[in-house]
């Protein structure tokens, strides 16, 4: 749990979630209310935790509200809706339209549209009537009054200690990557240690990316840029101190020479162990100065081991950077973080989310019609699932395979529905805390796994069926029927109405990312022969965020559902791209300007490789090319280079050569004939 969520940012909002209920449900109990008004109450401060995320309390108060205003008109619509049908369905169907459609306004537009949505829902699930409304806009009031008090003075958001839980999770991922290091020196290498390195690392790259993921919440906007750079610096240095571990083991080592390595490993993991807060005693021990002067004598006279020396220095330098900036500490980089402006979004256009939004309605017109066949009372079931589906999704695939996870979700919820309403045996004290743990579970997994979300939903209700004394095996089965009806509906409009194909997307994604490997290599080249000095860091990191974006879009053809052949040709582009991007990190952790300038090879190899680039760009824009890969299939380009570090540069930048034209057979394209050195 601490791995997953490190800042306990979710941790947070699931309790804020509870403690809000918990203090609705108090304040309006003693008024005599009856339970649908109180449940109204306790929906308001669920919705209020789990859907406003605004960076700043400024902000989350102005939310805060407009969800109490918008909040209130929803409740009154449904409540005139249930009085005049079928003026409720056509509010509702309308509503998904304006809750898909506000997605575009960032996070506020997300909290507005979903909680206007779920209120006007659990209106029609309550079966709430018009004499009611003015205890309704009581109990919305108090949920939303129970949400700002337990967001602004019970549990308020604590960024520095968000920020220090992160930087302490972060260096026990970097303590464990040391940890492998130092077992597959120790052993000479082996499968099994190269599988916990291996495993050592991927750990800290989702680490890296919780970082990157987390900055902004926890730290303000100004620093969370240099954050997240110094955070992939740290990254990079790792993916070196890994590489040269193991090319030293492979080396024929003395036993002296051994266990002093794998001591100078063990200093530098001591250093890491130590709380995060103390930077100023770490950078100045004995230790940090020894590990930096030890990496810094290559140059007079080389010896076994200094590649991983000098890789536990960078590492060293690299970790004490990254704490500064989390310290606010600014006086060691050449530019202090300025404040960035947000980019305007237009009122009025039509782009995915406004597409999004017409197969929503249409799809909900059709959930209606057919929920209504399944039964007249619980249609809003199928819309309620269509509105779902819909949310965050940007292709016909994604939306299939949303819907698949609702679908199951709901099918596992019930049997857990039953379970828990049987355990409960009709005792309200237990039924109210088995609802307050599923409303945990729900926000707490909402940004893990919609399936497990799902269940906690549908767990959740059969509960609150079991409190209304409504609960039974028919309205459970209606609840699956409705869902799946729901689900086949979002699915139909997806694929029918505007339709947007994954594959199309993801060859969009593909041809974005390899337009910036093109710039990659291009200022690469610019770097390494020495006309420009330029930060291939930030570069190199946009291209793991382009990769991180097709394997969104391409889960559809990666997922377990799909059977087909083309799950295979998913998994190949996608692994075949991961490559590509590792050993574009490579280059850039390793760059240094001039460093290859008297190497005649350089230009050569990034011409082909621009080149072969171009011929994957001409194939994923436009369908087709006359032209064909280029392989030098003389030796390695690094063969005649007798400095270490520029030969580990080249051998990088052929490795990358050699992943784009895998990348091509994807394609079709196979490399020309070979060209002989």
């Amino acid at each position: 749990m601490i791995a997953s969520d490190p800042g306990f940012v979710r941790l947070r909002l699931g309790l804020s979630a509870v403690l809000g209920i918990a203090i609705a449900v108090a304040a309006l109990a003693p008024l005599g209310q009856p339970l649908t008004v109180i449940l109204v109450g306790a929906i308001a401060a669920m919705m209020s935790a789990f859907t406003i995320s605004d960076p700043t309390p400024g902000q989350q108060a102005v939310t805060l509200g407009l969800v109490l205003l918008a909040g209130a008109a929803s409740l009154t619509l449904a409540s005139v809706g249930s009085a005049a049908p079928p003026l409720d369905s056509v509010i509702f169907v309308l509503l998904i339209f304006v809750a898909v459609y506000a997605q575009r306004f960032g996070s506020r537009g997300i909290a507005l549209g979903s909680a206007s949505f779920f209120l006007f829902f659990f209106a029609m699930f309550l079966q709430t009537h018009l004499r009611q409304v003015p205890a309704l806009l009581l109990a919305l009031l108090i949920g939303v009054a129970a949400n700002a008090l337990v967001r602004f003075v019970l549990l308020p958001r604590r960024a520095d200690a968000e920020l220090l839980r992160i930087r302490r999770a972060f260096r026990a991922r970097l303590g464990a990557v040391i940890r492998a290091a130092e077992g597959y020196l120790g052993n000479g290498g082996g499968d099994r240690a190269r599988a916990q390195l291996r495993r050592a690392n991927d750990r800290l790259h989702e680490c890296v990316l919780l970082v990157e993921d987390t900055a902004a919440d926890v730290v303000d906007n100004r620093a969370a840029d240099l954050l997240r750079r110094r955070a992939i610096e740290v990254e990079l240095a790792v993916q070196w101190l890994t590489i040269t571990t193991q090319r030293t083991a492979a080396e024929p080592l003395t036993p002296e020479v051994t266990a002093e390595l794998i001591g100078a490993l063990q200093r530098f993991h001591s250093l890491i162990e130590r709380d995060p807060r103390d930077l100023p005693l770490i950078s100045e021990t004995g230790e940090f100065s020894r590990m930096l002067v030890e990496g810094s004598k290559l140059a007079e006279r080389p010896e076994q081991g200094d590649e991983l020396r000098r890789a536990i220095a960078d590492l060293a330098l690299a970790d004490v950077n990254a704490q500064r900036i989390a310290e606010r500490d600014y006086s060691a980089e050449a530019e202090t973080p300025d404040e960035t402006e947000d980019d305007k979004t237009a009122v009025f256009a039509y782009d995915n989310q406004t597409r999004s939004a017409i197969q929503a309605v249409l799809g909900g017109g059709l959930a209606v019609l057919g929920g209504e066949l399944v039964s007249h009372q619980r249609w809003y079931w199928a819309v309620l699932t269509v509105f779902v589906v819909f949310i965050g999704t940007s292709t016909a695939g994604a939306t299939f395979v949303k819907g698949a996870r609702r679908l199951a979700g709901t099918l596992i919820g019930i049997v857990g529905g039953v379970l828990l309403a049987l355990l409960v045996g009709g005792s309200v004290p237990a039924t109210i805390a088995l609802i307050l743990v599923c409303v945990f579970g729900m926000v707490y997994m909402s940004r893990v796994s919609q399936l497990i979300m799902a269940f906690f939903i549908t767990s959740m209700l059969g509960l609150l069926y079991s409190l209304l004394g409504t609960f039974s095996f028919e309205v459970l089965w209606i609840r699956v029927a409705e869902t799946a009806v729901g689900a086949a509906a979002g699915i139909l409009a997806a694929v029918v109405i505007v339709p947007v194909r994954t594959r199309s997307v993801m060859l969009d994604d593909i041809g974005e990312l390899l337009d910036r490997l093109r710039e990659f290599l291009e200022r690469a080249a610019d770097l390494l022969s020495g006309k420009e000095n330029l930060n291939l860091i930030e570069l190199s990191r946009q291209l793991d965020r382009d990769v991180e974006r097709v394997r969104a879009t391409i889960e559809p053809l990666i997922h377990p559902i799909n059977v087909s052949s083309r799950r295979d040709y998913g998994w190949y582009v996608l692994t075949s791209l991961e490559t590509i991007v590792f050993r574009a990190r490579h280059v850039a952790a390793r760059a240094q300007p001039g460093l290859l300038s008297a190497d005649g090879g350089l230009s050569a190899l990034v011409r082909r490789t621009t080149a072969n680039v171009d011929v994957l760009l001409e194939v994923v824009r436009s369908g087709g090319t006359h032209r064909q890969l280029g392989r030098d299939e003389g030796g390695p380009v690094c063969d005649d280079v007798p400095d270490a570090r520029a030969r580990t540069v080249l051998s990088s930048l052929g490795q990358l050569d050699e992943a784009v034209i895998a990348l091509g057979r994807a394609f079709d394209l196979e490399p020309a004939e070979s060209v002989k050195k």
